[in-house]
């Protein structure tokens, strides 16, 4: 079988929700761990997490942590008819301040934006990396759209379990943006 994007993600997708729920929790506390550790986490004042679809490394714990670290909490709202994301401030996690949004994920029910420009770390979500930092997403660019639009001063990291992270992704594209860092367990 010929390896092609599409092929890629159905096979990913399929890890992703065959994980046990509690190897799931686990290794996204040890990702935390790692997150939590780097200097560029530390010296971040405004942070852009992703709000986690269930397969994926859960974020909730790293969110709620880093605000009581004083960060600047920021989400991705989508623009489906702009086909972007929007970063908008978070204040809390509480269910009754979240509203489903595209594709299911979850985002703020009152919209804060904020500007790209003040985000100093981005946390990437991703279905495939590779130790070079490209990755592949769901196929819809809002990501790599976003990413670009992002000042050069500001990292962004990928999170994965070990499993998602590859050695070469084959079928990189000149505008598919790269990460600067995959943290995985």
């Amino acid at each position: 079988m010929v390896l092609t994007k599409e092929n890629l993600r159905k096979l990913m997708l399929e890890k992703l929700e065959k994980q046990r729920e509690e190897l799931r929790k686990k290794r996204s506390l040890s990702i935390k761990d790692k997150l939590f550790r780097l200097k560029v986490f530390k010296e971040a004042k405004t942070i852009l997490f992703y709000l986690a679809l269930k397969p994926e490394v859960q974020t909730r714990t790293m969110i709620e942590e880093a605000l009581k670290l004083g960060k600047k909490i920021a989400v991705p709202a989508c623009d489906i008819k702009a086909k972007e994301i929007k970063p908008c401030l978070l204040r809390t996690l509480e269910n009754r301040h979240l509203k489903e949004g595209a594709c299911g994920i979850s985002e703020p029910f009152l919209i804060r934006p904020i500007d790209p420009a003040k985000i100093d770390l981005c946390i990437v979500p991703g279905l495939a990396f590779d130790l070079s930092g490209n990755r592949l997403g769901r196929g819809l660019g809002y990501y790599d759209r976003f990413l670009s639009r992002l000042p050069e001063s500001a990292h962004k990291i990928g999170l994965a379990f070990k499993f998602q992270v590859l050695k070469r992704l084959p079928f990189c594209l000149p505008h598919d943006v790269r990460v600067d860092k995959v943290l995985f367990a």
